[in-house]
């Protein structure tokens, strides 16, 4: 067992009362590596009350249950609170972390932002879902896991490595192994994470005609709130045409840009071959070398993003040969 994780396992069977937490806009990572969490601690301390709250959810990763009613205040007071997949207190849902006894932090994302009691960061990792599996995997003589418990860590993993296609090491594949064997029913799951209304199929459609390209080869594309709305697109389902233009040859940077609701614009950043994560930093965001995320708060900024992400690629291409 890691130190870190004995740290963590000591906090957790200190407290009667545990609340795990993820980050605002939750994809399939926060969604699956809090819910697992909740039910392997359930599983293994069934006398202990504990609970996944947040302010927001995910319709894209309903189908994996819901999350907990809010508690008092005054419960927090003696709580411990674990917070999963989320790089900064900014981008915490549920604000109330400030009012629990201590603070546990477990993410895989560049630690630019460091909190919480205890602290347990690993950048090389796939996901977040990927610790809960290691932590489950290394701690398995004390703690229980079921069906459940794997099918929501492993639909994390399959999410936020692109079905295993980024940011993927022998240890993920092993660890994704594990999960595998305890029983998930794949194709079910699978059938969750990809079969999409025909609305969202004309999206898609109508993406491909949208696409810009700047001279030095980034692909982007724009999503307003009137295109949301024309094609009855939820904010998830928008954010996912990053992945829609992820296989032009020569683009080793692409990006989605969407409206938000209260006018600032969501950026979604990806890249092969060439890190990208600090141009996320330098536009109210961050993340991993590969995938990251921004806010624009103007379409001038989000410009201005646009042509920094064509210089970056500018020089990588005058500088490098191989790339495809």
């Amino acid at each position: 067992m890691k130190e870190i994780q004995r740290r963590i396992l000591h906090k957790i069977e200190e407290y009667q009362t545990i609340i795990i937490i993820r980050h605002i806009r939750p994809d399939g990572d926060a969604v699956g590596s809090t819910l697992g969490l909740r039910e392997i601690l359930r599983l293994t301390y069934p006398e202990k009350r504990i609970f996944t709250i947040n302010e927001d959810y995910s319709e894209y990763m309903a189908f994996l249950g819901n999350e907990d009613e809010a508690i008092t205040d005054e419960e927090y007071a003696n709580a411990l609170v674990i917070a999963v997949d989320t790089a900064s207190v900014d981008r915490l849902s549920n604000k109330k972390y400030a009012l629990a006894k201590e603070l546990i932090k477990i993410d895989h994302h560049i630690d630019i932002a460091p909190y919480g009691d205890i602290s347990w960061v690993e950048d090389h990792r796939s996901s977040a879902c990927e610790m809960i599996a290691d932590f489950y995997a290394c701690n398995k003589d004390v703690l229980k896991i079921n069906s459940f418990a794997a099918t929501c860590i492993y639909a994390g993993m399959v999410t936020d490595t692109g079905r295993f296609k980024y940011e993927v090491s022998g240890e993920t594949m092993r660890l994704a192994g594990i999960l595998l064997d305890i029983g998930i029913d794949t194709e079910t799951l699978f059938a969750h994470l990809t079969l999409e209304d025909f609305s969202y199929y004309k999206f898609e459609a109508y993406v491909f005609s949208k696409i810009k390209m700047t001279e030095s080869g980034v692909a982007y594309l724009y999503v307003t709130n009137k295109m949301k709305e024309k094609l009855g697109l939820s904010n998830e389902q928008a954010s996912s045409a990053v992945s829609f233009i992820d296989g032009i040859k020569g683009s080793l940077i692409w990006a989605a840009f969407i409206d938000n609701d209260d006018g600032t614009i969501r950026v979604r950043l990806r890249s092969r071959f060439l890190d990208i994560n600090t141009l996320a930093e330098r536009f109210h965001g961050g993340g991993h070398a590969k995938a990251a995320g921004a806010t624009c708060y103007s379409k001038k900024e989000m410009n201005k993003l646009i042509a920094e992400a064509d210089l970056l690629l500018k020089e990588y291409k005058e500088s490098h040969e191989g790339w495809l």
